[in-house]
Protein backbone atom coordinates (compact mmCIF):
# COMPACT_ATOMS: atom_id res chain seq x y z
CA UNK A 1 0.00 0.00 0.00
CA UNK A 2 1.25 3.27 -1.04
CA UNK A 3 0.72 6.85 -1.63
CA UNK A 4 1.04 8.15 -5.48
CA UNK A 5 0.84 11.89 -6.99
CA UNK A 6 1.44 13.52 -10.50
CA UNK A 7 1.80 16.70 -12.09
CA UNK A 8 1.28 16.63 -16.01
CA UNK A 9 1.38 19.80 -18.52
CA UNK A 10 3.11 22.39 -16.20
CA UNK A 11 6.67 21.93 -14.25
CA UNK A 12 7.05 19.83 -11.15
CA UNK A 13 6.71 22.54 -8.40
CA UNK A 14 4.91 21.32 -5.46
CA UNK A 15 5.38 17.71 -6.52
CA UNK A 16 7.62 17.03 -3.09
CA UNK A 17 5.31 18.59 -1.33
CA UNK A 18 2.66 16.33 -2.38
CA UNK A 19 4.84 13.29 -1.64
CA UNK A 20 5.07 14.58 1.68
CA UNK A 21 1.79 14.98 2.66
CA UNK A 22 1.41 11.15 1.59
CA UNK A 23 4.09 10.13 3.79
CA UNK A 24 1.86 7.78 6.33
CA UNK A 25 0.87 6.00 3.29
CA UNK A 26 4.06 4.66 2.52
CA UNK A 27 6.89 4.97 5.59
CA UNK A 28 9.38 2.86 3.69
CA UNK A 29 10.35 4.20 0.72
CA UNK A 30 10.18 7.99 -1.32
CA UNK A 31 10.63 8.88 -4.61
CA UNK A 32 10.11 11.04 -7.29
CA UNK A 33 10.46 11.12 -11.38
CA UNK A 34 10.46 14.04 -13.74
CA UNK A 35 10.18 13.33 -17.11
CA UNK A 36 11.07 17.08 -19.13
CA UNK A 37 9.00 19.94 -17.74
CA UNK A 38 5.97 18.95 -18.43
CA UNK A 39 5.66 15.20 -16.19
CA UNK A 40 6.53 14.13 -13.01
CA UNK A 41 5.50 11.15 -10.98
CA UNK A 42 5.98 10.66 -7.14
CA UNK A 43 5.56 7.84 -4.71
CA UNK A 44 5.37 6.63 -0.63
CA UNK A 45 5.85 3.18 -0.30
CA UNK A 46 4.62 0.70 1.95
CA UNK A 47 6.32 -2.48 1.45
CA UNK A 48 4.37 -5.87 1.19
CA UNK A 49 5.99 -7.93 -1.66
CA UNK A 50 9.34 -7.63 -2.37
CA UNK A 51 11.00 -5.86 0.91
CA UNK A 52 14.28 -5.26 -0.62
CA UNK A 53 14.48 -2.02 -3.15
CA UNK A 54 13.90 -3.57 -6.08
CA UNK A 55 10.32 -2.24 -5.15
CA UNK A 56 11.02 1.37 -4.98
CA UNK A 57 8.87 3.14 -7.03
CA UNK A 58 8.56 5.30 -9.62
CA UNK A 59 10.04 1.91 -11.30
CA UNK A 60 10.45 1.81 -15.30
CA UNK A 61 10.92 -0.96 -17.75
CA UNK A 62 14.27 -1.23 -18.67
CA UNK A 63 14.08 1.09 -21.47
CA UNK A 64 13.03 3.95 -20.01
CA UNK A 65 10.14 4.05 -21.79
CA UNK A 66 7.42 3.10 -19.26
CA UNK A 67 6.88 4.33 -15.89
CA UNK A 68 4.63 3.44 -12.59
CA UNK A 69 3.41 4.42 -9.76
CA UNK A 70 1.30 2.11 -7.93
CA UNK A 71 -1.03 1.92 -4.64
CA UNK A 72 -2.96 -1.55 -3.70
CA UNK A 73 -2.52 -4.92 -4.56
CA UNK A 74 -2.72 -7.30 -7.49
CA UNK A 75 -3.41 -10.35 -5.80
CA UNK A 76 -2.90 -12.79 -9.37
CA UNK A 77 0.59 -11.01 -9.95
CA UNK A 78 2.03 -14.61 -9.99
CA UNK A 79 -0.16 -16.16 -12.45
CA UNK A 80 -0.14 -12.68 -14.53
CA UNK A 81 3.30 -12.69 -14.51
CA UNK A 82 3.71 -16.66 -15.73
CA UNK A 83 1.16 -15.01 -18.87
CA UNK A 84 3.70 -12.21 -19.71
CA UNK A 85 6.83 -14.19 -19.26
CA UNK A 86 7.12 -14.57 -22.89
CA UNK A 87 6.77 -10.69 -23.43
CA UNK A 88 8.45 -9.15 -20.85
CA UNK A 89 12.03 -9.81 -18.79
CA UNK A 90 11.34 -9.55 -15.25
CA UNK A 91 14.24 -7.83 -12.84
CA UNK A 92 11.94 -7.90 -9.56
CA UNK A 93 9.72 -10.24 -7.62
CA UNK A 94 7.13 -7.21 -7.37
CA UNK A 95 3.39 -7.40 -8.11
CA UNK A 96 4.23 -3.22 -9.47
CA UNK A 97 6.72 -4.78 -12.17
CA UNK A 98 3.68 -7.03 -13.11
CA UNK A 99 1.23 -4.26 -13.57
CA UNK A 100 3.51 -2.20 -15.62
CA UNK A 101 4.05 -4.95 -17.98
CA UNK A 102 0.26 -5.88 -18.33
CA UNK A 103 -0.25 -1.74 -19.20
CA UNK A 104 2.73 -1.70 -21.72
CA UNK A 105 1.77 -5.52 -23.75
CA UNK A 106 -1.96 -5.43 -23.30
CA UNK A 107 -2.85 -1.68 -22.73
CA UNK A 108 -6.19 -0.77 -20.89
CA UNK A 109 -7.88 -4.36 -21.39
CA UNK A 110 -5.05 -5.14 -19.00
CA UNK A 111 -7.44 -3.85 -16.59
CA UNK A 112 -10.05 -6.82 -17.15
CA UNK A 113 -7.26 -9.39 -16.18
CA UNK A 114 -6.27 -7.53 -12.29
CA UNK A 115 -7.72 -9.32 -9.41
CA UNK A 116 -7.09 -6.53 -7.13
CA UNK A 117 -7.44 -3.18 -5.51
CA UNK A 118 -5.47 -0.79 -7.24
CA UNK A 119 -5.14 3.33 -8.24
CA UNK A 120 -1.80 3.74 -10.43
CA UNK A 121 -0.43 6.12 -12.82
CA UNK A 122 1.50 4.98 -15.77
CA UNK A 123 3.84 7.35 -17.91
CA UNK A 124 4.42 6.80 -21.35
CA UNK A 125 7.73 8.92 -22.21
CA UNK A 126 7.85 7.89 -26.20
CA UNK A 127 4.23 9.22 -26.54
CA UNK A 128 3.95 11.43 -23.64
CA UNK A 129 1.04 10.16 -22.51
CA UNK A 130 -0.80 9.35 -19.06
CA UNK A 131 -2.65 6.32 -18.41
CA UNK A 132 -4.41 6.44 -14.71
CA UNK A 133 -7.34 4.26 -13.50
CA UNK A 134 -8.93 2.97 -10.45
CA UNK A 135 -10.30 -0.65 -9.42
CA UNK A 136 -13.86 -1.74 -9.64
CA UNK A 137 -15.43 -0.48 -6.77
CA UNK A 138 -13.06 2.27 -5.80
CA UNK A 139 -10.84 0.66 -2.16
CA UNK A 140 -8.15 2.36 -3.46
CA UNK A 141 -8.67 6.52 -3.76
CA UNK A 142 -7.77 8.42 -6.77
CA UNK A 143 -8.78 12.39 -6.94
CA UNK A 144 -7.60 15.17 -9.52
CA UNK A 145 -7.58 18.77 -10.36
CA UNK A 146 -7.16 20.10 -13.53
CA UNK A 147 -6.84 24.57 -14.08
CA UNK A 148 -4.54 26.36 -16.16
CA UNK A 149 -3.06 23.75 -18.35
CA UNK A 150 -2.02 21.42 -15.61
CA UNK A 151 -3.48 18.11 -14.26
CA UNK A 152 -2.70 17.03 -10.70
CA UNK A 153 -3.18 13.53 -9.40
CA UNK A 154 -2.65 12.06 -6.00
CA UNK A 155 -4.29 9.35 -3.54
CA UNK A 156 -5.03 11.84 -1.39
CA UNK A 157 -7.12 15.28 -1.29
CA UNK A 158 -4.54 16.86 1.02
CA UNK A 159 -1.34 15.97 -1.04
CA UNK A 160 -3.54 18.60 -4.09
CA UNK A 161 -4.01 20.89 -1.47
CA UNK A 162 0.04 20.88 -0.49
CA UNK A 163 0.69 21.32 -4.34
CA UNK A 164 -1.29 24.49 -4.28
CA UNK A 165 -4.77 23.91 -4.83
CA UNK A 166 -7.01 26.00 -2.96
CA UNK A 167 -8.80 24.66 -0.22
CA UNK A 168 -12.15 26.03 -0.19
CA UNK A 169 -15.35 23.51 0.39
CA UNK A 170 -17.41 22.55 -2.35
CA UNK A 171 -20.72 24.34 -0.99
CA UNK A 172 -22.86 21.74 -2.86
CA UNK A 173 -21.34 18.60 -1.82
CA UNK A 174 -22.00 19.83 1.78
CA UNK A 175 -25.40 20.39 1.03
CA UNK A 176 -26.22 17.43 -0.77
CA UNK A 177 -24.65 15.82 2.64
CA UNK A 178 -26.11 17.62 4.88
CA UNK A 179 -29.47 17.55 3.46
CA UNK A 180 -29.60 14.08 2.27
CA UNK A 181 -26.65 12.27 3.90
CA UNK A 182 -25.01 11.49 0.67
CA UNK A 183 -21.13 11.48 0.18
CA UNK A 184 -18.86 9.39 -2.02
CA UNK A 185 -21.64 8.72 -4.81
CA UNK A 186 -20.10 10.63 -7.65
CA UNK A 187 -16.81 11.99 -8.76
CA UNK A 188 -17.60 15.31 -6.85
CA UNK A 189 -15.97 15.33 -3.40
CA UNK A 190 -16.40 18.31 -0.18
CA UNK A 191 -14.02 20.16 -2.31
CA UNK A 192 -14.15 22.62 -4.82
CA UNK A 193 -12.49 21.48 -7.95
CA UNK A 194 -11.15 18.61 -6.70
CA UNK A 195 -12.72 15.18 -8.01
CA UNK A 196 -12.55 11.75 -7.53
CA UNK A 197 -11.27 9.37 -10.89
CA UNK A 198 -14.65 6.96 -10.28
CA UNK A 199 -14.24 3.14 -9.16
CA UNK A 200 -14.19 1.50 -12.60
CA UNK A 201 -12.82 4.18 -14.65
CA UNK A 202 -9.55 5.05 -16.57
CA UNK A 203 -8.09 8.23 -17.15
CA UNK A 204 -6.18 9.54 -20.59
CA UNK A 205 -3.87 12.62 -21.08
CA UNK A 206 -1.53 13.66 -23.57
CA UNK A 207 -0.66 17.14 -25.15
CA UNK A 208 -3.26 18.44 -22.41
CA UNK A 209 -6.33 16.47 -23.04
CA UNK A 210 -7.89 14.73 -20.42
CA UNK A 211 -10.37 11.82 -21.24
CA UNK A 212 -12.09 9.56 -19.18
CA UNK A 213 -13.40 6.15 -19.98
CA UNK A 214 -15.30 3.31 -17.42
CA UNK A 215 -14.16 0.07 -17.87
CA UNK A 216 -16.13 -2.45 -15.81
CA UNK A 217 -20.05 -2.26 -15.49
CA UNK A 218 -21.10 -4.11 -12.76
CA UNK A 219 -24.87 -4.14 -14.13
CA UNK A 220 -23.43 -4.89 -17.31
CA UNK A 221 -21.88 -7.79 -16.32
CA UNK A 222 -24.48 -9.26 -13.87
CA UNK A 223 -27.37 -8.87 -16.41
CA UNK A 224 -31.02 -8.67 -15.85
CA UNK A 225 -31.52 -12.28 -15.41
CA UNK A 226 -31.56 -14.32 -12.41
CA UNK A 227 -29.04 -17.26 -11.90
CA UNK A 228 -30.80 -20.30 -13.12
CA UNK A 229 -28.97 -23.03 -11.78
CA UNK A 230 -29.93 -24.74 -8.58
CA UNK A 231 -28.97 -24.23 -5.11
CA UNK A 232 -25.97 -26.18 -4.76
CA UNK A 233 -24.66 -25.50 -8.12
CA UNK A 234 -24.53 -21.69 -6.64
CA UNK A 235 -23.25 -22.89 -3.23
CA UNK A 236 -20.07 -24.61 -4.69
CA UNK A 237 -19.46 -22.15 -6.73
CA UNK A 238 -19.67 -19.22 -4.15
CA UNK A 239 -17.61 -21.21 -2.13
CA UNK A 240 -14.69 -22.35 -4.11
CA UNK A 241 -14.72 -18.68 -4.74
CA UNK A 242 -14.67 -17.03 -0.93
CA UNK A 243 -11.74 -19.90 -0.43
CA UNK A 244 -9.85 -18.83 -3.46
CA UNK A 245 -10.40 -15.19 -2.67
CA UNK A 246 -9.25 -15.19 1.15
CA UNK A 247 -6.28 -17.31 0.12
CA UNK A 248 -4.79 -14.82 -2.66
CA UNK A 249 -5.43 -12.40 0.16
CA UNK A 250 -2.95 -13.58 2.27
CA UNK A 251 0.30 -13.30 -0.60
CA UNK A 252 2.40 -11.07 1.48
CA UNK A 253 6.30 -10.92 2.69
CA UNK A 254 4.49 -9.30 5.69
CA UNK A 255 2.73 -10.44 8.87
CA UNK A 256 -1.24 -10.65 7.92
CA UNK A 257 -3.78 -10.25 10.67
CA UNK A 258 -7.70 -10.20 11.05
CA UNK A 259 -10.47 -7.97 12.18
CA UNK A 260 -13.49 -9.01 13.82
CA UNK A 261 -16.74 -8.52 15.12
CA UNK A 262 -19.36 -10.76 16.54
CA UNK A 263 -21.40 -11.08 13.46
CA UNK A 264 -22.29 -13.67 10.35
CA UNK A 265 -19.72 -11.56 8.12
CA UNK A 266 -16.40 -12.37 10.98
CA UNK A 267 -17.61 -15.75 11.37
CA UNK A 268 -17.33 -16.34 7.80
CA UNK A 269 -14.37 -15.06 7.49
CA UNK A 270 -12.70 -16.68 10.61
CA UNK A 271 -14.33 -19.86 8.96
CA UNK A 272 -11.95 -19.27 5.95
CA UNK A 273 -9.35 -17.87 7.71
CA UNK A 274 -9.03 -21.60 9.14
CA UNK A 275 -9.88 -23.36 5.72
CA UNK A 276 -7.12 -21.85 3.20
CA UNK A 277 -4.44 -21.06 6.62
CA UNK A 278 -4.96 -24.69 8.32
CA UNK A 279 -6.52 -25.01 11.71
CA UNK A 280 -3.42 -24.27 13.79
CA UNK A 281 -3.12 -20.89 12.05
CA UNK A 282 -1.75 -18.44 14.99
CA UNK A 283 -2.15 -15.36 12.98
CA UNK A 284 -3.82 -12.37 15.20
CA UNK A 285 -6.84 -11.16 15.42
CA UNK A 286 -8.48 -7.86 16.54
CA UNK A 287 -11.77 -6.52 17.79
CA UNK A 288 -12.26 -2.89 19.52
CA UNK A 289 -15.10 -2.52 22.31
CA UNK A 290 -15.92 0.72 24.14
CA UNK A 291 -16.49 -1.00 27.90
CA UNK A 292 -19.82 -0.61 27.06
CA UNK A 293 -21.79 -4.26 27.48
CA UNK A 294 -24.94 -3.21 25.12
CA UNK A 295 -22.61 -2.30 22.27
CA UNK A 296 -19.50 -4.19 22.41
CA UNK A 297 -19.00 -7.67 20.69
CA UNK A 298 -16.17 -8.98 22.80
CA UNK A 299 -18.23 -12.07 24.06
CA UNK A 300 -19.35 -13.31 20.91
CA UNK A 301 -15.87 -13.03 19.53
CA UNK A 302 -14.26 -14.51 22.21
CA UNK A 303 -16.79 -17.82 21.33
CA UNK A 304 -15.73 -17.79 17.78
CA UNK A 305 -11.80 -17.82 18.95
CA UNK A 306 -12.17 -20.44 21.72
CA UNK A 307 -10.82 -23.22 20.01
CA UNK A 308 -8.82 -21.63 17.63
CA UNK A 309 -5.14 -20.37 17.95
CA UNK A 310 -5.39 -17.13 17.25
CA UNK A 311 -3.96 -14.87 19.68
CA UNK A 312 -6.30 -11.87 20.15
CA UNK A 313 -5.63 -8.16 20.47
CA UNK A 314 -8.86 -6.00 21.98
CA UNK A 315 -8.70 -2.11 20.99
CA UNK A 316 -10.37 -0.01 23.95
CA UNK A 317 -11.44 3.30 22.67
CA UNK A 318 -12.40 5.56 25.83
CA UNK A 319 -14.71 9.01 25.29
CA UNK A 320 -11.75 10.92 27.12
CA UNK A 321 -9.59 9.72 23.50
CA UNK A 322 -12.33 11.14 21.36
CA UNK A 323 -11.56 15.04 21.45
CA UNK A 324 -8.01 14.32 20.23
CA UNK A 325 -8.54 11.84 18.30
CA UNK A 326 -11.16 13.03 15.91
CA UNK A 327 -9.52 15.76 14.82
CA UNK A 328 -6.26 13.50 13.83
CA UNK A 329 -8.90 11.40 11.86
CA UNK A 330 -10.31 14.26 10.53
CA UNK A 331 -7.36 15.61 8.81
CA UNK A 332 -6.66 11.54 7.58
CA UNK A 333 -9.91 11.63 5.80
CA UNK A 334 -9.98 15.41 4.49
CA UNK A 335 -13.86 14.93 4.47
CA UNK A 336 -16.77 13.32 7.15
CA UNK A 337 -16.11 10.60 8.11
CA UNK A 338 -18.39 7.68 10.04
CA UNK A 339 -18.31 8.84 13.56
CA UNK A 340 -17.38 6.66 16.45
CA UNK A 341 -17.06 3.33 14.64
CA UNK A 342 -14.07 4.82 12.38
CA UNK A 343 -12.70 6.57 15.32
CA UNK A 344 -12.76 3.01 17.28
CA UNK A 345 -11.43 1.29 14.07
CA UNK A 346 -8.19 3.86 14.19
CA UNK A 347 -7.65 2.94 17.27
CA UNK A 348 -7.48 -0.73 16.10
CA UNK A 349 -5.19 0.34 13.06
CA UNK A 350 -2.91 1.69 15.87
CA UNK A 351 -2.70 -1.55 17.69
CA UNK A 352 -2.15 -3.63 14.86
CA UNK A 353 1.04 -1.75 13.44
CA UNK A 354 2.30 -1.82 17.47
CA UNK A 355 2.04 -5.38 17.23
CA UNK A 356 3.68 -5.53 14.24
CA UNK A 357 0.75 -6.48 11.80
CA UNK A 358 0.96 -4.64 8.67
CA UNK A 359 -1.79 -6.40 6.48
CA UNK A 360 -5.32 -7.12 8.26
CA UNK A 361 -8.53 -8.74 6.18
CA UNK A 362 -12.32 -7.78 7.24
CA UNK A 363 -15.66 -8.98 5.96
CA UNK A 364 -16.80 -5.74 4.43
CA UNK A 365 -19.40 -6.56 2.07
CA UNK A 366 -21.92 -9.24 2.87
CA UNK A 367 -24.43 -7.29 3.96
CA UNK A 368 -24.31 -5.77 0.67
CA UNK A 369 -24.24 -9.13 -0.91
CA UNK A 370 -26.51 -11.19 0.15
CA UNK A 371 -29.15 -8.71 1.59
CA UNK A 372 -28.29 -8.61 5.30
CA UNK A 373 -29.97 -5.30 6.55
CA UNK A 374 -33.57 -4.98 7.14
CA UNK A 375 -34.83 -2.44 4.77
CA UNK A 376 -34.00 -5.33 2.24
CA UNK A 377 -36.76 -7.31 3.77
CA UNK A 378 -39.00 -4.79 4.42
CA UNK A 379 -38.51 -1.51 1.68
CA UNK A 380 -40.93 -1.46 -1.81
CA UNK A 381 -40.56 0.24 -4.61
CA UNK A 382 -36.70 0.76 -4.70
CA UNK A 383 -37.01 3.26 -1.23
CA UNK A 384 -34.45 2.66 1.73
CA UNK A 385 -33.00 4.66 4.15
CA UNK A 386 -29.30 5.27 3.70
CA UNK A 387 -28.54 4.42 7.33
CA UNK A 388 -29.50 0.36 8.90
CA UNK A 389 -31.40 0.07 11.61
CA UNK A 390 -33.47 3.67 11.96
CA UNK A 391 -37.02 4.49 12.56
CA UNK A 392 -36.30 8.87 12.29
CA UNK A 393 -34.58 10.36 9.61
CA UNK A 394 -31.16 10.39 10.03
CA UNK A 395 -30.99 14.54 8.52
CA UNK A 396 -32.19 17.46 9.96
CA UNK A 397 -32.37 19.30 6.48
CA UNK A 398 -34.75 22.18 8.43
CA UNK A 399 -31.73 23.22 10.00
CA UNK A 400 -30.02 24.63 6.70
CA UNK A 401 -30.37 28.48 5.65
CA UNK A 402 -32.91 28.85 2.76
CA UNK A 403 -29.80 29.52 0.60
CA UNK A 404 -28.14 25.78 0.78
CA UNK A 405 -30.24 24.28 -1.79
CA UNK A 406 -29.35 20.64 -2.11
CA UNK A 407 -30.42 19.23 -5.70
CA UNK A 408 -32.34 15.53 -5.18
CA UNK A 409 -30.46 12.34 -6.08
CA UNK A 410 -31.54 9.24 -7.73
CA UNK A 411 -29.53 5.93 -8.14
CA UNK A 412 -30.06 4.49 -10.86
CA UNK A 413 -32.29 1.25 -11.17
CA UNK A 414 -30.69 -1.23 -13.85
CA UNK A 415 -32.41 -4.14 -12.59
CA UNK A 416 -36.07 -5.52 -12.93
CA UNK A 417 -36.55 -6.11 -9.34
CA UNK A 418 -36.26 -3.11 -6.33
CA UNK A 419 -34.13 -6.09 -4.02
CA UNK A 420 -31.45 -5.96 -6.59
CA UNK A 421 -31.89 -1.60 -7.43
CA UNK A 422 -30.69 -1.72 -3.67
CA UNK A 423 -28.34 -3.56 -3.51
CA UNK A 424 -26.53 -2.21 -6.66
CA UNK A 425 -27.30 1.44 -4.97
CA UNK A 426 -25.43 0.19 -1.87
CA UNK A 427 -22.37 -1.49 -3.81
CA UNK A 428 -22.18 0.95 -5.90
CA UNK A 429 -23.28 4.59 -4.40
CA UNK A 430 -23.64 4.24 -1.16
CA UNK A 431 -22.68 2.01 1.61
CA UNK A 432 -19.61 0.62 0.05
CA UNK A 433 -18.11 3.80 -1.14
CA UNK A 434 -18.08 5.74 2.06
CA UNK A 435 -17.19 2.79 3.84
CA UNK A 436 -14.27 2.05 2.14
CA UNK A 437 -12.83 5.59 2.06
CA UNK A 438 -13.07 5.78 5.64
CA UNK A 439 -11.84 2.79 6.03
CA UNK A 440 -8.62 3.59 3.76
CA UNK A 441 -7.89 6.47 5.66
CA UNK A 442 -7.83 5.36 8.89
CA UNK A 443 -5.51 2.15 8.19
CA UNK A 444 -2.97 4.01 5.94
CA UNK A 445 -3.48 7.24 8.95
CA UNK A 446 -1.24 4.13 10.82
CA UNK A 447 1.07 3.26 7.75
CA UNK A 448 -1.42 -0.66 7.65
CA UNK A 449 -3.00 -2.00 4.22
CA UNK A 450 -6.57 -3.18 4.53
CA UNK A 451 -7.69 -5.70 2.52
CA UNK A 452 -11.62 -6.50 1.35
CA UNK A 453 -11.68 -10.51 0.29
CA UNK A 454 -15.26 -10.23 0.28
CA UNK A 455 -15.14 -7.53 -2.25
CA UNK A 456 -13.45 -10.03 -5.13
CA UNK A 457 -16.25 -8.63 -7.83
CA UNK A 458 -16.16 -12.06 -8.66
CA UNK A 459 -18.32 -12.76 -5.90
CA UNK A 460 -19.95 -9.88 -6.10
CA UNK A 461 -21.44 -10.54 -9.73
CA UNK A 462 -22.02 -14.08 -8.50
CA UNK A 463 -23.75 -12.90 -5.59
CA UNK A 464 -25.81 -10.19 -7.75
CA UNK A 465 -26.97 -12.72 -10.03
CA UNK A 466 -29.33 -14.46 -6.92
CA UNK A 467 -32.87 -14.62 -7.08
CA UNK A 468 -34.32 -12.97 -4.00
CA UNK A 469 -34.99 -16.34 -2.61
CA UNK A 470 -31.31 -17.34 -2.20
CA UNK A 471 -31.33 -14.32 -0.05
CA UNK A 472 -34.30 -13.88 1.40
CA UNK A 473 -35.95 -17.21 2.33
CA UNK A 474 -38.82 -17.83 5.13
CA UNK A 475 -37.55 -14.75 6.69
CA UNK A 476 -33.74 -15.33 6.87
CA UNK A 477 -31.48 -12.83 5.81
CA UNK A 478 -28.68 -13.73 4.19
CA UNK A 479 -29.64 -17.41 3.39
CA UNK A 480 -27.34 -18.42 0.89
CA UNK A 481 -24.53 -17.72 2.87
CA UNK A 482 -26.07 -19.01 6.02
CA UNK A 483 -26.48 -22.71 4.40
CA UNK A 484 -22.24 -22.16 3.89
CA UNK A 485 -21.41 -22.15 7.49
CA UNK A 486 -21.82 -25.59 8.15
CA UNK A 487 -19.15 -26.65 5.75
CA UNK A 488 -17.06 -23.27 6.49
CA UNK A 489 -17.19 -22.64 10.36
CA UNK A 490 -14.71 -24.91 12.93
CA UNK A 491 -17.08 -26.39 15.66
CA UNK A 492 -18.21 -23.61 18.68
CA UNK A 493 -18.22 -20.31 16.73
CA UNK A 494 -21.28 -18.59 16.94
CA UNK A 495 -22.98 -15.93 15.36
CA UNK A 496 -24.09 -12.71 17.58
CA UNK A 497 -26.97 -10.85 16.70
CA UNK A 498 -27.23 -8.67 14.05
CA UNK A 499 -26.96 -5.03 15.54
CA UNK A 500 -26.82 -1.96 13.20
CA UNK A 501 -24.69 0.19 15.54
CA UNK A 502 -21.32 -0.79 16.99
CA UNK A 503 -20.55 2.02 18.91
CA UNK A 504 -22.22 4.45 22.08
CA UNK A 505 -21.75 7.23 20.02
CA UNK A 506 -25.76 8.29 20.58
CA UNK A 507 -25.07 7.87 24.72
CA UNK A 508 -21.45 9.18 24.74
CA UNK A 509 -22.59 12.54 22.38
CA UNK A 510 -25.67 13.18 24.85
CA UNK A 511 -22.90 12.47 27.91
CA UNK A 512 -19.62 12.61 28.63
CA UNK A 513 -18.72 14.05 25.17
CA UNK A 514 -21.71 16.69 25.25
CA UNK A 515 -19.24 19.80 26.06
CA UNK A 516 -17.18 18.45 23.11
CA UNK A 517 -19.86 18.30 20.89
CA UNK A 518 -21.34 21.40 21.62
CA UNK A 519 -18.29 22.94 20.71
CA UNK A 520 -17.79 21.53 17.81
CA UNK A 521 -21.48 22.67 16.51
CA UNK A 522 -20.81 26.15 17.45
CA UNK A 523 -18.04 26.05 15.25
CA UNK A 524 -19.94 24.53 12.74
CA UNK A 525 -22.39 27.31 13.06
CA UNK A 526 -19.86 30.28 12.07
CA UNK A 527 -20.05 28.07 8.27
CA UNK A 528 -22.80 30.29 7.83
CA UNK A 529 -24.75 27.03 6.42
CA UNK A 530 -27.19 26.50 9.74
CA UNK A 531 -29.54 28.05 11.04
CA UNK A 532 -28.61 28.23 14.31
CA UNK A 533 -31.81 28.57 16.18
CA UNK A 534 -33.02 25.54 14.79
CA UNK A 535 -29.64 23.82 15.05
CA UNK A 536 -29.82 24.56 18.90
CA UNK A 537 -33.07 23.69 19.11
CA UNK A 538 -32.57 20.48 17.66
CA UNK A 539 -29.44 20.11 19.88
CA UNK A 540 -31.74 20.58 23.24
CA UNK A 541 -34.15 17.79 21.78
CA UNK A 542 -31.51 15.77 21.29
CA UNK A 543 -29.51 16.18 24.44
CA UNK A 544 -33.03 15.25 26.49
CA UNK A 545 -32.98 12.11 24.73
CA UNK A 546 -35.45 12.56 21.98
CA UNK A 547 -34.64 10.52 18.65
CA UNK A 548 -33.22 7.04 17.92
CA UNK A 549 -30.25 8.32 16.09
CA UNK A 550 -27.31 10.76 16.20
CA UNK A 551 -26.62 11.16 12.50
CA UNK A 552 -27.05 14.36 11.96
CA UNK A 553 -25.49 15.83 15.17
CA UNK A 554 -21.93 13.87 14.27
CA UNK A 555 -22.50 15.79 10.96
CA UNK A 556 -22.35 19.00 12.06
CA UNK A 557 -19.64 17.50 14.28
CA UNK A 558 -17.79 16.99 10.60
CA UNK A 559 -18.64 20.44 10.08
CA UNK A 560 -16.93 21.97 12.85
CA UNK A 561 -14.01 19.47 12.51
CA UNK A 562 -13.44 20.09 8.96
CA UNK A 563 -14.71 23.64 8.64
CA UNK A 564 -14.20 25.35 11.58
Amino acid sequence: MCGIAGIFGRDASGLEAMVAALGHRGPDGRGVHLDGADAALGHTRLSIIDLSDDGLQPMSDPSGRWWVVFNGEIYNYLELRAELAGSWEFRTRTDTEVLLAACAVWGAGCLDRLLGMFAFLVWDARERRLFAARDRFGVKPLYYHEADGALRLASEIKALHAAGVAARPDVASWASYLAHGLQDHSEKTFWESVRSLLPGHFLTWKDGKTSISRWYDLAGRVGTEPDPRTDAEVREEYRSLLEESVCLRFRSDVPVGINLSGGLDSSTLLGLVQQVQGSESDIYAFTFVTGDPAYDELPWVEQMLARTRHPLIVCLLSPGEVPELAESVARSEDEPFGGLPTLAYARLFERAREAGVVVLLDGQGMDEQWAGYDYYRTAVNGSAPLIQGLQQSPVRPGCLVPELRALAWQPPAPFPDSLRNLQYRDICFTKIPRALRFNDRVSMRSSTELREPFLDHRLVELALRQPPLRKIRDGQQKWMLRSLLGELLPKGVVEAPKRPLQTPQREWLRGPLRGWAEAQIERALGSGWLDAEAVRCEWRSYCAGEGDNSFFVWQWISLGLLNG
